[in-house]
């Protein structure tokens, strides 16, 4: 099998998840080759050929560009696979692009199994196993689902094409404006998760941030259900975090919420479910009904 990893360089450096691209690559036992719209000195940390189309030229971002030069790429190289990130980018060009290939679409892959892609459905409550139909297929990948894999300097092809479209031009990246709780300066933060049960819950695992003087923060479920405002939501749509200290109440641990907070310093989950995902990441793991071991911690830490 063969992989064409499609890199994004952004706000003057290689976005992190084309490693992500490589690990996923490996994982599947597939040779790959990188590509990526960047100057063309960039220096990737890939073991392996990477196409470089002259960001001068085919700016950031230029749907009709971008597409007509994987299209050149896949006719020169004849991947099985065309691996996207799952991102603003990639959710824009990947559907383009297989629909000019007539080639299946899987998004949002976390796994593969036996040749079948893992993706989430019901808000990521659920997952199912996926196999395109078509010769050819185009994937993109949850991002933080894949270990990423950085290597040797790669080799440098240039890559050029002359179409133009001049009816759009990229005006730049916007950071988008912070409402409400800014998750990401907190040291300690205490996270609600589906099973607190109610939203009158919510106050013991509140209590709890109180009495270690950190933030609230909540999973994705606890925001959909109107528990709490969307500016608490740790995760891939809300807030990425690292802090000293993370305890997840009630949280299974999709691979949506295990991005946000992955890179905290410590991590402690509680929840009675001793096989819930979220365990593999955590240094300790409290098996136990939240409802009965929070209140009892929290008048401990307050005494």
């Amino acid at each position: 099998m063969k992989a064409l990893l499609i890199g994004e360089y952004k706000n003057g450096h290689i976005d992190e998840s084309f490693y992500e691209l490589v690990g996923f690559a490996n994982k599947i036992g597939a040779s790959s080759v990188g590509f990526m719209v960047a100057p063309l000195d960039v220096k990737p940390e890939y073991d392996g050929k990477v196409y470089i189309a002259d960001i001068s030229k085919a700016k950031d971002y230029n749907p009709k560009v971008h597409k007509g030069l994987i299209l050149k790429l896949v006719e020169k190289e004849n991947p099985d696979v065309v691996v996207f990130s799952h991102s603003s980018y990639g959710w824009d060009l990947a559907p383009r692009l297989a629909a000019a290939l007539r080639a299946g679409q899987i998004s949002e892959v976390i796994d593969v199994d036996n040749g079948e892609y893992i993706v989430p459905f019901c808000n990521a409550k659920l997952r199912r196993k996926v196999k395109p139909n078509t010769p050819k297929a185009v994937l993109t990948l949850q991002s933080g689902a894949f270990a990423p894999l950085k290597n040797n300097t790669a080799q440098i092809e240039p890559f050029d094409y002359t179409e133009e479209d001049t009816n759009l031009e990229f005006q730049g990246y916007e950071v988008a404006e912070k409402t409400g709780v800014d998750l990401t300066k907190a040291e300690v933060i205490i996270s609600a998760g589906r099973g607190v049960g109610k939203k009158e819950n919510i106050e013991i695992v509140r209590s709890l941030a109180k009495a270690l003087k950190g933030e609230l923060g909540a999973s994705r479920p606890v925001v959909d259900a109107g528990w709490l405002d969307e500016s608490y939501q740790v995760g891939t749509t809300g807030q990425t975090v690292a802090p000293k200290l993370y305890i997840a109440c009630g949280i299974s641990g999709a691979i949506q919420h295990l991005v946000g907070m992955k890179k905290s310093n410590f991590i402690v989950a509680i929840n009675k479910d001793k096989d819930a995902p979220i365990a593999e990441v955590a240094d300790v793991f409290v098996a136990a009904d939240l409802l009965e071991f929070i209140p009892m911690l929290t008048s401990k830490l307050t005494k």
